[in-house]
């Protein structure tokens, strides 16, 4: 890497909106001296994502290219706004033709990070496409990080995270933002949404299969029987918002449930909760839960929530989706008001399991620094 000028960056991703990687690297991207290293990003989206004008002002670039993901239209984005010291792919199989293309472009680091799990799919032709797609990532990528162990099996293979250029890279947040709660604005918010003396359970992600918001629906519904005031406070936006509340009118739960939309103020949102419910299908970590303990919430999550994302505070619950909805009800309602208030417990919690900011920035900073390009540089010249 050029010491005389700033680290060059450029991480591919789908969009840059409000989710837990891209919330991550952007807790990265704030912290990091900016005079020295500098973040780009490749998106293929063509609409203005949540984050794009702030990396705009942070001095980054938003590279708009088309959803075909081709490597001769990443290689063209590379020439044309690098050259770049490292290429971070974040777009799970897609990583493979990326990293060729950061390859056929020169760039020394090259990594493929593994976000999510999971794939249902028993097509002949998915898994065909996945064992292609393995094979590129593991051959061109000089690097292969994860945010659980699991998410870098289902991504690069199981005999890939025992390689030595695999790591676990803890999702960093800034969780002294979580610590103290706003009063103020906790109070302000819980009057503004009639909140009054009620049990408040809370989800934040976004409307999509994966998160199971119906599931969430038919846990409110038990709840309701014993306790007609309980609220469901439902932060986030994406395709099946107006699906599920259609669900919500039909079963006459509605009006316990309070859709908020996208927040900024997620500590507020996470301190207007007394139990987090997080019934995913599946998750690669699920970053949202690290803000919940740090906010110290009692949590209730699925048998899919990775097994690093327990920080061991005693926060929270495992229980299986096949359980059903009454099993997760009397759980939730047996955590509530059971909320961790020792902030020095759960600092030394993240500080010990390495989700710090600081120990994040530190850790991926020496990642890039890594220079090893691999054997296939010297056949650059042929490839091209």
């Amino acid at each position: 890497m050029n010491n005389a000028m700033p680290v060059k960056i450029l991480h591919v991703v789908g969009a840059m909106n409000r989710a837990g990687t891209e919330t991550m690297l952007m807790n990265i991207y704030r912290n990091i001296d900016r005079e020295k290293i500098q973040f780009d990003f490749i998106s293929y989206s063509q609409e203005d994502a949540h984050y794009d004008e702030e990396i705009k002002k942070l001095g980054g670039k938003v590279i708009k290219l088309s959803k075909t993901r081709s490597v001769k239209e990443i290689y063209d984005a590379i020439k044309k706004n690098g050259p770049y010291d490292v290429v971070h792919s974040h777009t799970l199989f897609h990583c493979g033709i990326a990293n060729i293309a950061a390859l056929l472009a020169g760039v020394k680091v090259r990594i493929s990070h593994a976000h999510t799990t999971l794939d249902n799919s028993e097509h002949y032709t998915r898994k065909l496409y996945i064992q292609l797609m393995r094979c590129m990532i593991n051959t061109f990528s000089t690097n292969l990080l994860a945010c659980s162990n699991g998410a870098g099996r289902y991504l690069f293979g199981e005999k890939s995270v025992a390689k030595i250029n695999y790591s676990f890279f803890p999702n960093a947040i800034d969780y002294s933002k979580f610590l103290k709660k706003p009063r103020k604005e906790v109070m302000e918010f819980k009057v503004e949404k009639e909140f009054g003396s009620s049990l408040v359970i809370g989800h934040i992600g976004r409307f999509i299969e994966a998160k199971n918001h119906l599931f969430l629906l038919a846990i409110l519904k038990r709840m309701l029987k014993k306790d007609s005031t309980i609220k469901l406070l439902l932060v986030g936006n994406g395709d099946l918002k107006v699906e599920i509340e259609e669900v919500a009118k039909k079963e006459g739960i509605y009006d316990n449930i309070r859709f908020v939309g996208i927040r900024e103020d997620i500590p507020t949102m996470m301190h207007s909760m007394d139990v987090f419910v997080f019934p995913s299908v599946y998750e690669g970590l699920g970053m949202v839960l690290l803000e919940a303990q740090a906010s110290g919430v009692p949590c209730v999550v699925s048998e899919a929530i990775q097994p690093e994302a327990d920080l061991n505070i005693g926060l929270v619950s495992t229980l299986s989706l096949a359980d059903g909805p009454d099993v997760w009800a009397e759980e939730i309602m047996k955590r509530a008001n059971k909320k961790e208030k020792n902030i020095r417990v759960i600092t030394d919690s993240f500080e010990r399991s390495g989700y710090s900011l600081t120990a994040g920035i530190s850790k991926l900073m020496n990642i890039y620094k890594n220079d090893n390009g691999g054997v296939y540089e010297k056949y650059i010249d042929r490839l091209l």
